[in-house]
């Protein structure tokens, strides 16, 4: 590798063009998922949630209950009164359509969910074109610093979210909150943490770089999807809860949770992304150690940057743990799962900004 590479402006040039281009397409298709939410098909798990809580009749029927008529022997029919029961879909069922974009709804909504997600494949695509000609532009991996880091990450969160999108997974409920924080990602690159095309400190001149930041990087993706998961599901599970117990949420909420899956859809995918990654997140930090050990002489140091990614492997473990024990599944292993996120966000933002060590790349 030639330590002394120019930069080529030209080329970083274009790519701060590319990232801006893609922000702006970016927004256009923030703008269609939002019309998608409006407009767009309820899920069936919120059609049938709210079919069942229609029937209910307060002016004869005691609260809690459902009239049902049933036929009798002489061709007559009789009204009983049973109490209501909001079913919630079998988790992972591939034969439910859930979210924006279910089939069965208003054609309008559901063009705006195809127009938002190819906008959203297009944004995409000139943003990896943007960090790939910040790659060329110093002929390097480009993550050497927070900027480059940030446009890498987000490229890479939408990049998952596409994949599942092509493996006919239904996350359609993904879109809106993720070009969202892309948005908020990108706009935090190109202001606060905005630093220009250059070369690598020495420490970083290594193959590892390619190897563990790149791990990193990934796994940080696919832990926001499960956060968002994780998340939502808090919502969509009181929501159910309330119906369960015979409560009338509000119209916002309910129009926004009908959009969703089922509380215990959305459990079953987190629990199943945080614990398909997990196993590389855990490669992520041997290679760090390893890169240590040829960079500084010592493979383990308690280096801010290496005691807070233990932190977030022990509690993405104990998130991991307690979603095996019956006593802990449901709201308290996803608060567990949202404790884990927010450490590893503080690995990278908090420790990288505030906190002084060997890892201090930041640029900003």
């Amino acid at each position: 590798m030639n330590l002394a590479a120019a930069t080529n402006e030209n080329l970083a040039h274009i790519s701060n063009v590319l990232i801006y281009s893609s922000m702006a397409v970016y927004l256009l298709a923030f703008f269609a998922h939002m019309a998608e939410w409006l407009f767009g098909s309820r899920s069936k798990v919120g059609r049938t949630a709210a079919a069942l809580t229609q029937q209910k009749d307060s002016a004869t029927a005691t609260p809690g209950t459902v009239k049902v008529q049933v036929k009798g022997k002489n061709g007559g029919t009789t009204t009983l009164e049973r109490p209501a029961v909001v079913t919630r879909a079998v988790a992972g069922a591939r034969d439910v359509p859930d979210g924006p974009g279910a089939s069965g709804g208003d054609e309008q909504g559901d063009l705006y969910g195809r127009i938002a997600v190819s906008l959203t494949v297009l944004a995409f695509l000139v943003e990896a074109s943007g960090v790939l000609t910040r790659a060329l532009s110093v002929q390097r991996a480009p993550w050497g610093n927070m900027y480059e880091f940030n446009i890498t990450f987000s490229t890479v969160a939408v990049a998952v979210y596409l994949g599942f999108m092509l493996a006919k997974k239904n996350i359609g409920w993904l879109g809106l909150p993720l070009v969202t924080t892309v948005l908020l990602d990108l706009g935090l690159a190109v202001t606060v943490l905005y630093t220009a095309s250059d070369q690598l400190v020495p420490a970083l001149h290594s193959y590892w770089l390619y190897i563990h930041v790149s791990t990193a990087i990934f796994c940080g993706a696919v832990f926001y999807v499960g956060a968002v998961a994780t998340l939502l599901y808090l919502f969509r599970d009181a929501y159910e809860s309330k119906l369960a117990s015979g409560g009338q949420p509000g119209k916002f909420a309910t129009s926004v949770m009908e959009r969703l899956p089922a509380a215990a859809s959305l459990d079953k995918f987190s629990y199943r992304v945080n614990a398909a990654v997990f196993p590389l997140w855990t490669f992520t930090i041997i290679a760090g150690a390893i890169w240590a050990g040829d960079a500084w002489g010592r493979y383990w140091g308690w280096d801010p940057k290496e005691t807070w990614s233990f932190i977030t492997w022990v509690a993405y473990a104990c998130y991991l743990h307690a979603r095996a024990t019956a006593g802990w599944k449901g709201r308290k292993a996803a608060y567990l799962a949202l404790i884990a996120f927010g450490c590893w966000l503080f690995n990278y933002y908090g420790v990288n900004i505030f906190v002084t060590g060997k890892h201090s790349y930041a640029g900003v």
